[in-house]
């Protein structure tokens, strides 16, 4: 449906797009955990801060589908990557919920979600 001049137009999960640093957010809560986990890079407390990485699920050379996270980072003496989704109840879908099962199945990754 077109949008009317004047109106924002419809947010499936009401959230508002956010633009921090050139980067571009899909929510505000997710704007704010980029600025926490900048300052606790700068701090040193986390390395390696990476944005949207991408997962691709992949059985027997045959590519089942992805997933792309909101952060990626290292603690400083953890070769383990935590993996970040910023998440309200809304957005915590069948399909969301199926890729973290299949991040865990394919990489071995849990996703740490933020509210």
């Amino acid at each position: 449906m077109p949008q009317r001049l004047g109106q924002s137009p419809h947010r499936k999960y009401r959230n508002q797009p956010v633009t921090v640093d050139g980067y571009k957010f899909a929510s505000k809560a997710e704007a704010r955990r980029y600025g926490e986990l900048r300052l606790l890079e700068f701090a040193g407390h986390i390395i390696n801060l990476e944005l949207q990485p991408k997962f691709v699920f992949e059985f027997q050379g045959v590519r089942i589908g992805s997933y792309k996270a909101d952060f990626r980072y290292l603690l400083p003496h953890s070769p383990t990557p935590i993996v970040e989704d910023v998440k309200s109840p809304a957005s915590k879908t069948q399909a969301y919920e199926l890729r973290k099962k299949m991040m865990k199945a394919f990489h071995g990754i849990e996703i740490r979600e933020v509210t």
